[in-house]
């Protein structure tokens, strides 16, 4: 690269619960997942996004469907 550059490795022990992870959301069900898609259009839980001068990304729609939590298989 011809300029600097930056990387965040994030890892860990998987979650021991199933989540539902639906475009940027992680939630524990389909209702979590709802409430932070109208909370993120709503701008009134998550913060400004700075150093960005485009108009804040919509999320997209939910599928017609209910999301299934999943998990880790033992």
């Amino acid at each position: 690269a011809e300029s600097d550059a930056g990387l965040m490795l994030l890892g860990g022990e998987p979650f021991e619960e199933e989540i539902v992870m639906w475009w940027n959301f992680i939630g524990r069900s389909h209702e979590e997942i709802e409430a932070a898609r109208k909370d993120w259009m709503e701008s009134t839980r998550f913060g400004e996004v700075t150093g960005y001068d485009g108009d804040r990304l919509p999320a997209p729609e939910l599928p017609p469907v209910a999301l299934k939590p999943r998990g880790r298989v033992r």
